[in-house]
């Protein structure tokens, strides 16, 4: 790690070598918290053992290049804004064995007259030593280490010393500090054509005591990863504003998954013991949204202790009335600062920090003390003048601005209570840097922050002007200059030529691939039309003729039943049933239209019998003879050692010993998942869906993760807090069509079809990695199954009205996965015993399987118009997986349908695992009457 100090900036470097110890090739990821006002400003990878410089990027799209790129075995590295103030550097590929080198570059302003910034001390976990090297004009010295360590002087200005360790205690932060030096109070920087500004302007008001109000609201984050934060700090900052005020009352509000009824303390002299007992009982659990909350009238502040990763549902924050405010307090963890500091700040308040007890004494002036705060801007000769806080704290105010005219004059209204001070900015004497045009993006990005959602489209734009991490930015290295050309991506400075070259080629070719993509959906969904038009046979399959040779000289035997078709039959018996089949089809009649006709008039007679998913009563013909369509699902019974123990105990038992596992383990999906069902079936929703919600905590940035709570949300029959899941989902990845038709689907369950259909025509209509073969049609007949089916009128005139026609089913299967790069089979075994998949797709009775998918998520289809009598049994087999990540268990969704796009559809859905290679797991069966 080296520092330098230049003016008023620091900027820290810190060079890194990564090994892959494993016998695979692997992804490697490096996860990591930043400090509030600490800012990536470069990011360089090895190619061919040479550092090359990264270039801006919008954070979806370098999501989705990296591993269309992985896929090819191409070498690239994103570094990118996972949430709050974690970052997550992304390398492709770790050869077994082999090694990567990585540089990151930090920025941070460094107040007027000297101070101290924070080590990014969190890169160094895991090792023993980590050596430093400091620049700046005098030596400076280390503060927060458990044993200071020394630094020794080499050359002028250049400072070393070693880190070790155990001179860092753990979750705190260490410091640097430089001598007091007469730093430049403005500095300004030309940047793509414009010129900036940024300043340190010294303010004579100080702080004053205020006034507490007589009710107040305490916001206590329970979610488990609340159990992280410093609760020692927390509750001396909770003493230290009690014991300043006689009588409050006091409404404590818990929120985890779900928002919890005010309680109410009545705080008198002081004591606050027992709201103290309350807050220290608090049991942490599940995800974190305060959805459904908003502050009462009479509540004069609101006090939120939270990290602030708000990460389920619903983000968007509540208004305040203007004469309340807010004060958020976060405690010794990295969290998203960001979005405190912007939610505070809008709302009168001021966004606290706490990470060690020296903290404690500001933490408390800055609660129990008003604060001036900026009124008003005044900008001549210059624009967009952003302040680094609207709080002024030390006596220093920051702003930075573009510069529009070389005499440009900024002043600043300054106020505390009634009292008023205008400050001048000191552009006159600004000095060349280069912080300014960072800095001005820095400020700018940390006043959207108050609503990401609605300003993503804004902060992704100014992390790609200014190439700088932010939550809608990243940062890419690519191996070959063909990868910046194929993904539109400006490249560094010494591959320009080469990409300005290739860009004219590459843009016909991609014109050319969108014209081709909906008349290839037109033919796929014309041969699925004509499929659905045929009448298949619904007898016993003929047999093979060397069994009706044998079978003829056993005088006096009867025949025996047709043997169950293996996986893989062998090629000459496929041959023989499908030319028979072929046979006795064409000499049926194959009118579509009266088809349609008898399958209406054989549905209206529906009645539900005593299994969970049922049909309709079915026409009794020659045909069929099928009276009714049952479904019956396997229970998924987990086996691991805590699901089995949890599985005998009682509800409230069984969420004791689940607290008491995850405080000794570090559990993963597959934990949370089968105490979840396992709630479920104690039929304890509530607390089912708060373990549940707990996936959402494990990893900030995996959509994969996040699939699979959406799935299980779905399967619990809580659309509703499925849709925020899969939203978020789809954000992180439009490029994978998987995202659109799932959240399609979440939409329908919640009764907004038309949301839905628009969804699933961006399946039918986009252009798709090769991986997702087939999904057109998939999404086109889920599509039309729900315009047909409900019950008020969908636009459709964005479809093409050929594409537009319903065709029922009998029974339907979907297989679906959350592990990309990875082959899940669907089998389905009918009353024959012929089994349909991957590599039989068409079965003598008319079953169809849609095409393998072999690399993304599926969805793998079985659809049967017209189902004969008897059981269909259904399965799902691992075959592979080709991941570059090591993972866990791979989580599955099967959904079963009968009488599909009818208003008699009956759905089941049920989530489950597979872990092994070549494991297969019996789901379910369909019986038909």
């Amino acid at each position: 790690m080296s520092v330098e100090q230049a003016g008023g900036t620091v900027r820290t470097t810190l060079d890194m070598t990564f090994r892959n110890p494993s016998s695979r090739t692997l992804e490697g990821n490096l996860d990591f918290p930043l400090q509030p006002g600490q800012q990536v400003v470069a990011f360089a990878l090895d190619v061919k053992g040479t550092l090359r410089n990264a270039v801006p990027i919008e954070k979806q799209r370098g999501r989705q290049v990296l591993e269309a790129i992985e896929r090819r075995g191409a070498d690239p590295g994103l570094l990118e804004q996972s949430q709050g103030n974690h970052f997550r550097l992304r390398i492709y590929p770790f050869v077994p064995g082999g090694q990567r080198s990585v540089r990151i570059v930090l920025s941070e302003a460094l107040p007027a007259g000297g101070a101290t910034v924070r080590l990014p001390t969190a890169f160094a976990s895991g090792i023993d030593t980590l050596p430093l090297t400091v620049r700046a004009t005098d030596m400076p010295r280390i503060e927060g280490a458990l044993k200071t360590p020394a630094f020794t002087r080499h050359g002028r200005g250049r400072y070393e010393t070693t880190l070790r360790a155990g001179d860092i205690a753990r979750g705190r932060v260490l410091r640097l500090a430089f001598p007091k030096v007469a730093t430049p109070l403005a500095q300004v920087q030309s940047w793509r054509g414009d010129r900036y500004f940024a300043a340190d302007v010294p303010v004579t008001l100080q702080p004053e005591a205020r006034a507490l109000p007589t009710k107040m609201v305490l916001l206590w984050d329970s979610s488990a990863s609340g159990a992280r934060r410093a609760h020692d700090l927390e509750l001396q900052l909770l003493d230290a504003y009690f014991h300043s005020t006689r009588s409050i009352d006091v409404d404590l509000v818990r929120f985890r998954d779900t928002t919890e009824a005010p309680v109410h303390f009545a705080i008198r002299t002081g004591d606050w013991s027992a709201l103290r007992a309350a807050l220290e009982s608090t049991v942490y659990d599940g995800a974190t949204t305060l959805r459904g909350w908003s502050p009462p009238a009479d509540a004069g502040e609101v006090l939120l202790f939270s990290e602030g990763l708000f990460n389920y549902g619903d983000i968007t924050f509540p208004a305040f009335d203007a004469r309340q405010r807010l004060y958020t307090v976060r405690a010794g963890v990295a969290g998203d600062a960001g979005r405190l500091k912007a939610l505070a700040e809008a709302r009168n308040g001021v966004a606290i920090t706490l990470d060690s007890i020296r903290d404690l004494a500001a933490a408390r002036d800055e609660l129990l003390r008003d604060l001036p705060r900026i009124a008003r801007i005044d900008a001549l000769g210059a624009a967009d003048v952003v302040a680094e806080s609207m709080v002024v704290r030390d006596g220093v105010l920051r702003l930075a601005g573009r510069l529009t005219d070389a005499d440009a004059r900024v002043t600043v209204d300054v106020v505390r209570g009634a009292t008023h001070e205008r400050v001048d900015v000191p552009l006159a004497t600004a000095v060349e840097g280069e912080a300014a045009a960072p800095l001005w993006a820095q400020y700018s990005v940390a006043r959207l922050l108050e609503a990401p959602e609605r300003n993503r489209a804004a902060i992704a734009k100014m992390g790609a002007d200014f190439s700088v991490v932010t939550p809608g930015s990243s940062l890419i290295v690519l191996e070959n200059v063909e990868d910046y050309v194929r993904y539109s991506i400006a490249p560094p400075d010494e591959l320009r030529a080469d990409y300005n070259r290739l860009v004219a080629e590459e843009a016909a070719q991609r014109d050319e691939a969108r014209a081709k993509q909906l008349d290839s959906v037109r033919t796929q969904w014309k041969q699925r039309v004509e499929w659905w038009s045929m009448k298949f046979p619904k007898g016993a399959p003929p047999k093979p003729k060397a069994e009706r040779i044998a079978s003829a000289a056993a005088v006096g035997t009867p025949p025996p039943p047709p043997a169950p078709m293996a996986a893989p039959e062998p090629p000459a018996e496929m041959r023989m049933m499908e030319a028979a089949a072929a046979n006795e089809r064409a000499a049926q009649e194959r009118a579509s239209s009266a088809a349609e006709a008898q399958d209406s008039q054989r549905r209206e007679a529906a009645s539900l019998d005593r299994v969970a998913v049922t049909g309709s009563r079915l026409r009794a013909d020659a045909e069929s003879g099928a009276t009714e369509i049952g479904v019956q699902l396997q229970p998924w019974t987990p086996d691991s050692p805590f699901a089995r123990r949890i599985r005998g105990l009682d509800a409230d038992a069984a969420y004791a010993a689940y607290l008491d596992e995850r405080a000794r383990a570090e559990p993963g999906t597959a934990f949370y998942l089968d105490v979840a069902d396992a709630l479920f079936e104690h039929k304890r929703a509530d607390l089912a869906l708060r373990v549940l919600s707990n996936v959402a905590e494990m990893e900030l940035d995996n959509r994969h993760v996040l699939r699979v709570l959406g799935y299980r949300l779905m399967q619990a029959g809580r659309a509703d807090l499925a849709v925020p899941v899969l939203e978020q989902v789809l954000a992180m990845s439009d490029d994978e069509p998987q995202s659109y038709r799932d959240l399609a689907h979440a939409y329908a369950a919640i009764g907004d079809r038309q949301k839905a259909v628009d969804l699933l025509y961006e399946v039918v209509a986009g252009t798709w990695d090769g991986r997702f073969p087939g999904i057109e049609i998939t999404a086109l007949a889920e599509l039309n199954a729900l315009v047909a089916t409900s019950p008020k009128p969908i636009d459709t005139h964005r479809i093409p009205a050929d594409l537009v026609r319903n065709l029922p089913l009998d029974l339907r299967v979907v297989l679906s996965w959350d592990a990309d790069n990875s082959d899940m089979d669907l089998w389905v075994t009918d009353p024959n015993g012929e089994k349909a998949y991957y590599a039989h797709r068409t079965t003598y009775q008319g079953g169809q399987m849609s095409p393998d998918f072999t690399g993304g998520y599926g969805p793998e289809e079985f659809a049967l118009r017209l189902a004969k009598p008897g059981k269909y049994k259904v399965e799902a087999n691992y075959f592979g997986d080709r991941q570059q990540v090591v993972t866990g268990a791979t989580t599955l969704q099967l959904w079963l349908s009968t009488h599909f796009g009818t208003p008699q559809q009956k759905d089941q859905r049920v989530t489950l695992r597979l872990r092994d290679r070549k494991e297969t797991i019996f789901v379910g069966e369909f019986e038909v009457k």
